[in-house]
């Protein structure tokens, strides 16, 4: 593993948190690396939405069926996308926006899960629905983010078997 990319390494899906906050200026800076990802067009069709507020980040819990730990989340960000803006690409700006987010947690020595939301219709009614998501904006992503309460090792999951080199 090249030590230069450590950090890609290190990023790894956390699901449990302490209960010690993430400051303004540590959301400011995970909502300034999402912006910062590239975009079709530079159309940048993206909405982010942060809840620090405990009784929505438990709202949140409960209508993701896989998002229980949000419940315990210091914040989360949903990733959203205008699909008029963008019909073609928002889903791939809006991935490259959550991915940039997970890499500032890291970054920033914070703990991050990315929970996947579209294409699940129900999934993304369910958030909509608790944060008050316009029906025409699509909800690509929930990010819970934390301070860490556990911390896997770094790993790259390279797969020779998968390397196809000048064609398949």
């Amino acid at each position: 593993m090249d030590p230069r990319l450590h950090l890609l390494f290190s990023r790894r899906s956390v699901r449990r948190f302490t209960a010690e906050p993430v400051n303004h200026q540590e959301i400011e800076a995970l909502l300034q690396a999402g912006m910062a990802a590239p975009s079709a067009s530079n159309v940048r069709p993206w909405h982010l939405v942060t809840v620090t507020n405990r009784s929505t980040l438990a709202a949140l819990a409960e209508a993701h069926p896989n998002g229980k730990m949000t419940a315990h989340a210091a914040v989360a960000i949903v990733v959203c996308g205008d699909p008029v803006a963008s019909p073609r690409y928002w889903v791939q700006d809006c991935s490259a926006v959550t991915e940039n987010i997970l890499l500032a947690a890291t970054a920033l020595g914070l703990g991050s899960v990315w929970l996947g939301c579209h294409p699940n219709t129900d999934r993304e009614v369910a958030i909509r629905a608790a944060l008050g998501i316009p029906e025409q904006i699509g909800v690509l992503s929930l990010i819970a983010i934390g301070r860490p309460a556990e911390h896997p090792s770094a790993r790259t999951q390279y797969d020779e078997a998968r390397d196809h080199r000048e064609r398949w």
